[in-house]
């Protein structure tokens, strides 16, 4: 059995590897698509008409109707021709896709045939948990693009917080596939740490969409200066879409993972009670974790008064998403608790 589960999580180790390759295939596509397509170039709605020319003695000849102006937000593709051929760049960006979908097969195979070598839910390790919210990551990403089509081409800047830290946990991260310790083996694992995966794997996807709100409400407001001079960030900034879309895809995400990781929190403290003998016992991970709900209390709460909206709520989501990094990464390897299972090797 042991010579089996050791085979089991190499193959593990296989998929996961290949995840990550094909994220970054797929990251390129979405580079080429966002730096190739004429994204966020709006037709000018107030071109003067075309002259109508009368010939001698003969009829006007009518002139081609204007093309209709591109409503605000929508993206213009190079190549593309009042909805006809579709550009080179739309394309890529398609097959893009797919290959992201291709990703999260292959991501979701390694996280399969790992809990087939361990005999248990994949995710009782900081290199198991990163590997799952990774994947719920991605997972939000694509639920985006089915409401947000529009959002595709910022596909590069959501995988590539996703290929770091499965880099990262791949490399310093990594642990070896092993049994479950006795005070994981709970069926309160299952439901306490997926919910927490699922909440964390999304948030990451809307801290992401939440720095790129930023970043095109700052080139907004800029542009209508007569002397602004876009740099870098600003030339990037100026494809993006729309801030409202932005804005309103960070929040639905965390509209949808608050009342998970609300769940997972009191899941949490019914199973502390199990195994400690106490709801609720202020460890580090615990205080961290009760920061965190506070944090993204308060955005949702912001999101809610008038004077809060924008700018000022975005920066409480990335507040939120700092404090999940410093939970994952600090208290698990720096900090000593109850909830010491960072299991590192």
């Amino acid at each position: 059995m042991a010579g089996i589960s050791g085979s089991m999580a190499h193959v593990s180790d296989g998929l996961f590897t290949t995840a990550i390759a094909v994220y970054a295939l797929a990251m390129i596509g979405y580079t080429a698509e966002f730096a190739f397509s004429r994204v966020g170039r709006k037709l000018d709605a107030s071109a003067a008409p075309a002259r109508e020319l009368v010939g001698a003695g003969g009829p006007p000849v009518v002139s081609a109707p204007a093309r209709p102006a591109v409503p605000a937000g929508s993206t213009v593709l190079a190549g593309s021709a009042g909805g006809g051929r579709r550009g080179k760049a739309d394309r890529i960006g398609r097959w893009s896709v797919l290959v992201t979908v291709l990703g999260a097969l292959f991501h979701t195979a390694s996280i399969a045939v790992r809990a087939i070598a361990v005999d248990a839910v994949p995710w009782s390790n900081m290199y198991e948990f990163a590997s799952v919210a990774g994947l719920i990551g991605v997972a939000a990403f694509l639920a985006v693009l089915w409401r947000l089509p529009q959002l595709r081409f910022l596909g590069a800047f959501v995988l590539l917080p996703v290929v770091l830290m499965m880099f990262l946990a791949g490399t310093v991260l990594y642990s070896q596939a092993q049994p479950l310790v006795p005070a994981l083996q709970s069926y309160w694992l299952a439901i306490h740490v997926t919910l927490v995966s699922i909440a964390e794997g999304a948030l990451m996807t809307s801290a992401v969409l939440t720095v790129l709100y930023l970043a095109k409400s700052r080139h907004d407001r800029r542009s209508t200066l007569p002397d602004y001079q876009p740099g870098t960030i600003g030339t990037l900034a100026a494809k993006l879409p729309s801030a409202a879309a932005l804005d309103k895809a960070a929040y639905r995400i965390v509209a949808f993972s608050f009342p998970l990781y609300t769940v997972a929190i009191i899941c949490g403290a019914i199973w502390a009670e199990a195994a400690w003998g106490r709801y609720w016992g202020w460890d580090p991970k615990e205080t961290w974790a009760f920061i965190v709900w506070v944090v993204y209390a308060c955005y949702l709460h912001a999101r809610a008064t008038a004077g809060w909206r924008g700018r000022a709520a975005a920066w409480i989501n990335l507040t939120g998403f700092g404090a999940i990094t410093f939970n994952f990464l600090v208290v698990n390897i720096v900090v000593s608790g109850l909830h010491s299972y960072a299991g590192l090797s």
